[in-house]
């Protein structure tokens, strides 16, 4: 799964790497937690924008804005046949930037949380979703999911899920506006990304601060 990760990169470097014409300007933040306020990129008639979109999946038909709490993470290989993804994964596909995510491992009898990113720290897309979900009383929520992958074998060593990381020469596809929806890479491989263990800090979502990303040594 992906509970947790960072998005420290300037605006400028998010426009390059998802060819945006522009990027609003963004806070860093190193302890992203769901629910919260997420940048993701989708197409739009203009070209491709950096939208603010809840994390946690709310699907259009729901009733009851409280199921995208269980929705912060789609597995692949149930996008295209569980309804609350479904038709997303048809025609609302985006990309979540992220310099890391976090995962936790038991060590020593205690959750021990690392951080891992790719081997040249360099700026990555999740594969997500985005739904637009309006209340009973008219407010319009828009929300998003972090498609899930089986981990690869660093990631595995912690958990046996990982977010779906698409190479640049991806995103056209993915993010493409037809019904057809594109065939879904594999994990990226365990030798392109590191993990290091990092503070405790990162374990309560409060705490936001560089510290979160900074290796540390473990008994």
């Amino acid at each position: 799964m992906c509970g947790r990760y960072a998005l420290t990169s300037p605006p400028a470097a998010i426009a390059e790497r998802f060819h945006l014409l522009w990027a609003p300007e963004i806070e860093a933040h190193y302890n992203i937690a769901p629910s919260q306020m997420i940048p993701a990129v989708r197409e739009t008639a203009k070209g491709r924008e950096l939208a603010r979109l809840k994390w946690g999946l709310i699907p259009w038909w729901t009733k009851d804005a409280h199921i995208g709490a269980k929705l912060a993470n789609a597995r692949a290989e149930s996008l295209a046949d569980k309804p609350a993804f479904r038709d997303a994964y048809r025609c609302r596909r985006c990309l979540i930037p992220a310099d890391a995510f976090y995962e936790w491992k038991v060590v020593a009898g205690h959750k021990q949380p690392y951080c891992i990113r790719m081997r040249d720290h360099a700026l990555f897309g999740m594969a997500g979703l985005w739904e637009h979900w309006v209340a009973p009383d008219g407010q319009v929520v828009e929300s998003c999911t972090i498609v899930t992958v089986d981990a690869n074998a660093l990631v595995g060593e912690l958990h046996d899920r990982m977010p779906l990381i698409l190479a640049p020469g991806d995103y056209d596809a993915w993010l493409g506006d037809g019904i057809t929806a594109p065939i879904l890479p594999h994990a990226v491989a365990a030798d392109a990304m590191v993990a290091y263990p990092v503070s405790p800090l990162v374990s309560n979502a409060r705490n936001d601060d560089p510290a979160c990303l900074v290796p540390i040594d473990t008994p």
